[in-house]
């Protein structure tokens, strides 16, 4: 956990994504990703020199079998308010439509959700586990599919909402994300969805994982490639200091 705060608390101040006495919410799905964000985010909050309140909110689908009474227990653990949003997104995707390509709308609906939660809760700040290897995967599928070159930012303002969007763990590999779930426990809730593991971004996926196995540099040089470029909102704010080499070579500690 100390080499994932350590670039968490980098990707924070090379962007500027947190100021002093702001109330930031940790969008919580309850997979490895999120909840590795909201552990580390935690921690941060126990020494950053700019003091925040933490909040972890999730989006229920509606999906039979989820549980997330042990995410509720982790933050009572990490002294984090959880709030769990009820909906049927799931009920509306796959009995009502039956949408045969689910995913686009899922995350539409699971989005305004979250945007309507933080609004009643008067936070104005979401924080997202996207990591450096979902930046990669998402630079390629918008090349692959969209003839583009794109990304989600690391920073995102919303004026329709009044919300902004970090991502603080870009810096961090999926592979450090996975073993820093696995080494601290964390409750990850599995996914029933039908779709999952059947869309455009696991076939990039695997792709990207096949690639790498004859350029072992691939993820960090499309990364380093998206700062430099860079893509916008992606040149760091405060000169940015570069990714340390160490820092993203972390997939072979898995």
């Amino acid at each position: 956990m100390q080499m994932i705060l350590s670039y968490l608390r980098r990707c924070v101040e090379d962007y500027d994504m947190i100021h002093a006495g702001e109330r930031i919410a940790v969008g919580v799905s309850g997979g490895k990703d999120s909840l590795v964000l909201l552990y580390a985010m935690a921690k941060l909050r126990e020494f950053y020199p700019e003091p925040f309140e933490l909040h972890a909110v999730t989006v229920h689908p509606g999906a039979p079998g989820m549980d997330f009474g042990p995410v509720a227990a982790l933050c009572r653990e990490l002294n984090v308010p959880y709030h769990l949003i009820e909906t049927e997104i799931f009920h509306i995707i796959f009995d009502l439509r039956q949408e045969k390509n689910p995913c686009s709308m899922c995350a539409k609906m699971r989005r305004g959700a979250m945007h309507s939660a933080l609004q009643e809760l008067g936070i104005h700040k979401v924080a997202l586990g996207h990591h450096r290897d979902d930046a990669v995967e998402t630079f390629f599928l918008s090349l692959f599919y969209e003839g583009r070159l794109s990304c989600f930012q690391p920073m995102t303002y919303l004026d329709r909402t009044d919300i902004t969007q970090i991502r603080p763990l870009l810096y961090c590999g999926e592979g450090m994300v996975r073993g820093a779930a696995r080494r601290y426990g964390l409750p990850v809730v599995h996914n029933p969805c039908p779709a999952d593991g059947n869309t455009r971004r696991q076939e990039v996926k695997e792709l990207v994982a096949k690639l790498s196995k004859d350029y072992p540099k691939l993820k960090n040089y499309v990364f380093g490639a998206m700062q430099r470029l860079p893509l916008p909102e992606w040149g760091p704010v405060n000169g940015g200091r570069r990714l340390r080499r160490r820092g993203m070579e972390e997939d072979h500690a898995e």
